[in-house]
């Protein structure tokens, strides 16, 4: 069995959800998995509130475990306390570095972030560019923005309108289920 390590923040963990273990877009990720007969176990490794300075702290942690393919969802709270988009490309690389340390053959993914289209300015425009230039630096395969089609549609999030529901998470996996499907060898 192949391990798929989920890490990141809220909304990895499934945060506000009635059933994460059948509603978080890991677990929707398993079950197709599942559903297809591939060898893989998909690990949650989302803690709520986590910024990228907190995954960067803790991800020695998790790397125990065989890793075969590394889903990197942070970033989000980076944007929501204004850190420095630098940093915050300065973090992930760093991650990936410690990952790739530690598994060199794991195939990796990057969900990206974005500050709602209504903000403008640079600092939006820095932060979408961070994902896209880690991205493609250490050629992961990549989704955008994970929550594309969820972010600012009212019935696919949760009262705070920053957290999917259960039907979010199931849009958020047809977004990323083909980007991570092609990169499961068996």
């Amino acid at each position: 069995m192949k391990n798929i390590l989920f890490f990141g923040d809220s909304l990895t963990a499934g945060y506000g959800l009635a059933n994460v273990s059948l509603e978080s877009l890991p677990a929707i990720i398993q079950s197709k998995i599942k559903t297809e007969g591939l060898p893989y176990h998909v690990i949650n490794a989302g803690i709520s509130g986590d910024t990228t300075s907190g995954g960067l702290a803790r991800i020695d942690l998790l790397l125990h475990q065989p890793v075969d393919v590394f889903v990197l969802a942070l970033g989000a709270n980076d944007i929501i306390r204004g850190i420095p988009p630098q940093t915050t490309a300065k973090n992930l690389q760093a991650i990936v570095d410690k990952v790739k340390l530690a598994y060199s053959h794991a195939k990796m993914v990057l969900l990206g972030m974005e500050l709602p289209g209504w903000i403008p300015g640079a600092f939006a425009a820095s932060y979408r560019a961070v994902f896209a230039q880690v991205a493609q630096a250490n050629q992961m395969a990549f989704v955008p923005f994970m929550l594309d089609g969820v972010a600012g549609v009212a019935h696919l999030n949760l009262r705070d309108g920053l957290h999917p529901t259960a039907a979010g998470y199931e849009v958020i996996a047809g977004n990323v289920w083909p980007v991570i499907r092609p990169l499961l060898a068996f």
